[in-house]
């Protein structure tokens, strides 16, 4: 809705305004000329003031770009993350290790091969053929690629997290990415689920298995790593320490696999 101002009112504001500018005028030439002891002249005085407030706000404009232009390019990286090799120990055990990353860095003396064997764990299939769940606990076999196995997402790796940082565990899960970029401007690493290839995959690379807790969406791909820093253009993982991927496709990744991330404060 536009809102029309009368004709009357406007010409009443000129005039006011005009007068008031008149009245600033005058305090800016007396405080200037204090200033400098009324050793110059009134129409000196004036011209130096006008240029040092345009002088003044040129800086300032400038020091508003710099420091825009900084957070914009600014490189995140939360140091000391340890990287843990999930071979050959754990042929599916991505997730249980990227979680003794984390929980390493917050001082909690726990390996991935103990974090393995506390996992929740449910069969590959039950005896009526439904698959396991992997909102539910670990699927199938966890240390070999001899047996069925898939992985686990973020429901059951944050509630053993809690058992080692009771209160402090933040599951992420649904939010978005800018809370894990805030996360790890705040230095805590966050454990999340994307893919292997971390870039949006296509359709085909997804299956639905049915199960005992409802039906839910798999691939094989899938995979789960730890981020620890970020700039513009890319994401920075405790993988083969702070390898960096492209942004925009992890991102698009993350998305796609359920936006899945906890973390600990």
């Amino acid at each position: 809705m536009k809102i029309n101002v009368p004709a009357t009112t406007l010409f009443i504001g000129l005039i006011i305004t005009i007068a008031y500018l008149g009245v600033q005028k005058i305090d800016r030439l007396t405080y200037t000329q204090e200033q400098s002891g009324g050793s110059e002249s009134t129409t000196n005085t004036e011209q130096s003031h006008s240029i040092k407030s345009v002088e003044d706000s040129s800086i300032r404009d400038e020091t508003t770009v710099q420091e825009e232009t900084q957070v914009q390019n600014q490189k995140i990286i939360i140091e000391g993350v340890p990287h843990i090799q999930q071979m050959p120990e754990l042929a599916r055990g991505c997730e249980v290790t990227s979680l003794a990353m984390i929980l390493q860095y917050a001082g909690v003396s726990v390996d991935k091969m103990t974090l393995a064997e506390e996992i929740y764990t449910v069969p590959f299939r039950d005896q009526n053929g439904l698959y396991g769940n992997p909102n539910d606990g670990f699927v199938g076999d966890i240390y070999t690629f001899e047996n069925s196995g898939y992985g686990v997402y973020h429901r059951p790796i944050a509630d053993l997290a809690e058992t080692y940082l009771p209160g402090r565990i933040i599951d992420l899960t649904g939010n978005s990415m800018d809370s894990i970029y805030g996360m790890v401007g705040s230095g805590s690493p966050v454990w999340v689920i994307v893919n292997s290839r971390f870039t949006l995959l296509p359709d085909s690379e997804f299956e639905n298995w049915n199960t005992q807790s409802g039906e839910v969406e798999i691939t094989y791909r899938e995979h789960s790593v730890v981020v620890v820093g970020y700039d513009e253009d890319s994401v920075y993982l405790a993988e083969e320490p702070y390898t960096s991927v492209s942004r925009s496709s992890f991102e698009a990744a993350w998305n796609q696999m359920g936006q899945q991330a906890v973390t600990f404060q």
